[in-house]
């Protein structure tokens, strides 16, 4: 099978795990401690690699996608790349409102009324990703999905408590332990 750069899957799982597996003691943002963890900052600092991973996020944008909506703080780079692929506007989601400034927790567009899709690096439980949601549905936007290049949670990918959001990665953790 191959990737829309035309790369066979696996020759872009392996390249990607070359530059991102990091073997130790990690304690991950869920609380949960891993031997491996996937350093998105690797991935993301590569522009072949970047490029890549937004031709493959592009294949998986649900239809009707009107905006791209990018988690701070590794959704971010991805997703500028992504808007670049594809044209679509961007958004970016913080954690939380920033006390100074716009004091907005959703900048860059305006959301209200539109179906835009989170846009996220690795997720194993989706934390941050039900956080956004509940800011983003504050705003007034509808989210149609989120994609993210690795699900390393266990089973099927989905987010804890947002069980009808689809979450669609490029890559399962499998995919990168193979």
């Amino acid at each position: 099978m191959t990737t829309a750069t035309g790369l066979p899957r696996a020759q872009l799982a392996r390249q990607l795990a070359e530059v991102s597996t990091l073997e130790g003691a990690f304690t991950l943002r869920s609380g949960q401690v891993s031997s491996r963890y996937f350093d998105k900052y690797r991935f993301e600092g590569d522009p072949r690699l970047l490029r890549a991973l937004a031709r493959e996020m592009a294949a998986l944008l649900p239809a009707g996608t009107e905006i791209l909506a990018g988690l701070e703080l590794g959704g971010v780079p991805l997703a500028t790349a992504l808007s670049l692929e594809t044209g679509l506007p961007l958004a970016f989601v913080r954690k939380e409102a920033k006390g100074y400034g716009t004091c907005r927790a959703i900048e860059g567009q305006e959301v209200a009324g539109r179906r835009l899709c989170f846009i996220e690096d690795v997720i194993t439980t989706g934390g941050a990703v039900a956080d956004a949601h509940a800011l983003t549905l504050a705003e007034g936007a509808e989210v149609l999905g989120v994609i993210c290049v690795i699900w390393r949670g266990e089973g099927a990918p989905g987010i804890a408590g947002l069980p009808g959001l689809p979450v669609r990665p490029v890559f399962s953790r499998a995919d990168l332990e193979g």
